[in-house]
């Protein structure tokens, strides 16, 4: 299936909403969305189980240290719910790495009339050296989760940069699976039927040249989605712990084609009057046969923005609204504490 093509067995419409009170028993309508710090979140609508996902990085300890990930289900993308741990590195369920649990995104595709979860992640090699990227298997978006037993990806094909914030997208037109990736560089390429390999003779840099961190320098986390015939690549700009970390974007006609940066390729940034910084590492989510679209994102939580608080690694996850201009650019994202809630 193509990741994040949300079905419903009735007509449901998604909208900002005004900020609720966060509680057990009352619907949240507000950003963020998780209870707790949590970032790089990657959203799945699951056709077995009509529910909706987040796998995010486990976030507030020094270092971006955890070790952890745990998976977020909702009915309603508001009202979430924490459905426990599906991977420990610290635990034998992974051999290869053992912390630094970064940056997963998730894949649920339909083999032999079977649906299949595979969960890529990154990972502190035990050996040493650059983080790599891992993979995981399992028969339902909560687990139990498989480990490979090995990293899928280990080093850079630049020579340079660490192995991190993958992102995997099955292209509508051909079918196919691709993965991207990359810290301070942007590779892509082919996923072997598998899902759990890559056809290392596709391997591409894409990395968008130029920019400044005013506005499209990339930096990391690319995210891959399609719309109308172009292929929109986002990603992030600046560090995970400055205000000014922020989403730019381009387009290409191919998973694996050239970029060409936006004229105005800023689309999610900081509102520091609101008290909202660093919104970036995203994911997008689409209604099935509407031109509707939200990005779910992280942000740094405002009570630890000054930077012996340890700002990059107290974020929290966000949805909000994404719209389209008539030529098919992005519009600027309005960051928002209300949110988005179904109606």
């Amino acid at each position: 299936m193509i990741k994040n093509i949300l079905t419903f067995s009735t007509a449901l419409v998604l909208m900002t909403g005004c900020a609720a009170e966060k509680s057990a028993t009352s619907q949240k309508s507000n950003n963020p969305v998780l209870d707790g710090f949590y970032a790089d979140p990657d959203v799945l609508y699951s056709q077995k189980t009509g529910k909706f996902y987040i796998y995010p990085t486990t976030d507030g300890y020094p270092g971006w240290g955890g070790y952890k990930f745990n998976v977020f289900s909702s009915d309603d993308l508001t009202n979430w719910k924490d459905e426990g741990t599906i991977l420990d590195l610290r635990s034998d369920q992974v051999t290869w790495a053992n912390g630094n649990a970064w940056a997963p995104c998730i894949e649920e595709k339909l083999i032999d009339g079977q649906y299949k979860y595979f969960f890529y992640f990154s990972g502190n090699p035990v050996e040493g050296g650059a983080k790599q990227i891992g993979v995981a298997t399992a028969d339902h978006p909560t687990g139990p989760f498989t480990d490979l037993g090995k990293p899928m990806i280990v080093k850079s094909p630049t020579g340079h940069g660490q192995q991190i914030d993958g992102d995997v997208f099955t292209d509508p037109v051909s079918g196919k699976s691709y993965f991207y990736w990359g810290n301070g560089y942007m590779a892509g390429a082919e996923l072997n039927d598998d899902m759990t390999s890559i056809n290392e003779s596709t391997i591409k840099v894409m990395t968008p040249a130029g920019g400044s961190l005013s506005d499209y320098a990339f930096r990391e986390a690319a995210y891959v989605f399609y719309r109308n015939g172009l292929y929109y690549f986002l990603w992030s700009v600046d560090d995970t712990g400055s205000p000014n970390y922020h989403v730019a974007y381009g387009t290409s006609d191919s998973p694996l084609g050239d970029i060409k940066v936006a004229e105005s390729p800023v689309i999610l940034i900081q509102n520091s009057d609101e008290k909202i910084y660093g919104p970036a590492h995203n994911s997008v989510l689409q209604i099935p046969g509407k031109d509707e679209w939200y990005i779910v994102y992280h942000r740094i939580n405002k009570h630890f923005i000054e930077r012996e608080k340890g700002p990059g690694y107290h974020r929290e996850v966000c949805i909000d609204k994404m719209t389209f201009n008539p030529d098919g650019t992005i519009a600027p994202v309005i960051p928002t504490h209300s949110g988005v809630k179904l109606k």
